[in-house]
């Protein structure tokens, strides 16, 4: 019998993976499985290897062992070549928003649109309008980054990610700079991302909005990944 949940598409497979940085192997023997429409917590302590399976979850690091897919591609075929074909396909989320600061919030936009192929400048308005609509910040693209609140910034940080309507969303301590109030505005858009059939892993510390916004729990320490 097909389980709850298993007719989803899978975005992201790993089996017998390992990650390594430098000369140190970080984690080893990752199995994990992400389907669409599904939220999952990245947690464990400050250098367990919660940021380096993100980044070898979007090309940054390689996996040493195992075999890794996500949306639709392996991980193993992934090189400086074509890593912006695996990121095309993702939105990511920084903890220190990573806004280029001499531009305008529609400037940072528009970057990431050329970066990644749009070429009509009416196609490139329209969906930075509704990105930044979707974050509630319609009237705010003429601004620079030093000119708004830092929930502001991670809105356009989100907003950015949403550029090319990405099937999973890769979001390393979103909320890690931001106060109480702010962090659950960012959570409540976060998981509402859910519902329009998008998944979002998140690196987290903050273990209360475990409590307040369902989702998976993935526990990263000793360096092994395992479902809490």
């Amino acid at each position: 019998m097909e389980k709850m949940g298993e007719s989803r598409k899978v975005l992201v497979e790993l089996k017998e993976a390992s990650i390594q940085q430098a000369e140190h192997l970080v984690l080893k023997d990752v199995n994990l499985t992400i389907r669409e429409g599904e939220f999952l917590y990245l947690v464990g302590k400050t250098g367990s290897g919660k940021s380096s399976l993100l980044r070898a979850l979007y090309g940054d690091l390689p996996l040493t062992h195992g075999h890794g897919q996500v949306c639709d591609l392996e991980l193993g075929n992934i090189n400086l070549r074509n890593v912006h074909a695996l990121r095309r396909r993702l939105g990511i989320v920084f903890q220190n928003f990573a806004l280029l600061p001499d531009r305008t919030v529609l400037d940072n936009l528009s970057f990431v649109l050329k970066a990644t192929g749009w070429k009509s400048k009416q196609d490139m308005k329209q969906r930075m309008d509704a990105c930044l609509e979707a974050v509630g910040l319609g009237a705010k693209g003429y601004k620079r980054p030093h000119e708004l609140s830092g929930g502001e910034q991670q809105r356009v940080a989100i907003a950015r990610a949403l550029l090319n309507r990405p099937a999973l969303m890769l979001a390393d301590e979103p909320t890690g700079n931001l106060d109480p109030s702010t962090t659950e505005e960012i959570m409540d858009l976060l998981h509402g991302l859910v519902a329009e059939n998008r998944s979002v892993l998140m690196a987290t510390h903050n273990h209360g909005s475990l409590d307040k916004c369902p989702g998976r729990v993935i526990m990263v320490g000793k360096g092994k990944v395992h479902e809490v």
